[in-house]
């Protein structure tokens, strides 16, 4: 085999594993895949003879470079009109996901509850959570790579860790009660019926939009079940089934639909997450045509 072949074998075994550490890094599949192409051309020049450990040196590349794009996204953000979410992963696409040999259920978590906290935290925070708690990295080599002492790195973590659980949902749905409330959802959607609609949601349902200033959408979240139900209902009234499509997807693993005009122009998701008690807790909406880039109508 050619040593360009090796090479690029090599990173190829990891370019998965990479591709998830970015995307929770900087939320945005475009993005995480800019840090990954970065990432091969380091490891392209890269002296490989002194690498010990490829999945090590290349997490601790690939953090850095999300760590440098943070930078200028914290400033975006600052402008960023709206409310903001992450890019959606559709369909459960895996190459967002690390590999199976990742057995910790944070690193299989795509959620915009987790993606959202993520992005509460800092970024040195965010990065030695994902690196040590979810990707399994030891605190000497989380050190290394954010260029801080092991402990300061524990703290870190620590912190991180205590906002990442105190704000996961305390109950894991079963993919079929998903499916029976989202269906709920959209019948009552489609039948223009508000009570219907207010019966499926948790009394202190989230509903939050992200249109980035580029279309229309609700710029605040909208908070409790009436509120929401009337505002979705008012929607609904835009949507005719002879001009749209509406298509069941699983949107950053939770149900979901993708909405696009008939003629394949497309025009948001909608993730839905349930609450465990038989109610909606959480609506997620993405109409921003620049993170709609990579999802199929």
């Amino acid at each position: 085999m050619k040593a360009a072949d090796r090479t690029a074998d090599e990173f190829e075994a990891h370019r998965r594993h990479l591709r998830a550490i970015a995307y929770r890094m900087l939320g945005s599949r475009a993005e995480a895949e800019d840090a990954v192409q970065d990432a091969w051309l380091r490891w392209h020049a890269a002296d490989r003879a002194q690498v010990e450990n490829a999945q090590a040196f290349l997490s601790t590349t690939v953090t850095r470079l999300c760590l440098d794009r943070l930078k200028s996204a914290q400033a975006q953000r600052e402008v960023y009109v709206g409310a903001w979410l992450p890019e959606p992963v559709v369909d459960d696409d895996t190459q967002y996901q690390p590999g199976p040999e990742t057995l910790h259920e944070l690193a299989h978590d795509l959620s915009f509850a987790f993606m959202l906290t993520l992005e509460r935290l800092s970024p040195l925070e965010r990065a030695a959570f994902l690196l040590h708690d979810v990707f399994d990295m030891s605190f000497g080599e989380v050190a290394s790579a954010l260029g801080r002492s092991a402990a300061a790195c524990r703290q870190l973590a620590a912190r991180a860790r205590s906002n990442v659980h105190a704000n996961r949902p305390a109950v894991k749905v079963a993919p079929d009660e998903e499916t029976r409330l989202a269906q709920a959802f959209v019948g009552a959607i489609r039948d223009g019926d508000v009570n219907a609609l207010a019966r499926v949601l948790a009394e202190d349902a989230t509903f939050i939009s992200d249109g980035g200033g580029r279309v229309t959408a609700v710029p605040q979240p909208l908070f409790g079940r009436e509120r929401i139900a009337t505002v979705l209902i008012g929607f609904a009234r835009h949507y005719h089934p002879e001009k749209h499509r509406m298509r069941p997807a699983r949107i950053n693993g939770l149900a979901g639909c993708v909405i696009s005009t008939v003629d394949g122009e497309l025009i948001q998701t909608m993730a839905l997450e349930a609450d465990g008690c038989g109610r909606i807790r959480a609506i997620y909406v993405m109409r921003n045509p620049d993170k709609l880039r990579m999802v199929q109508p």
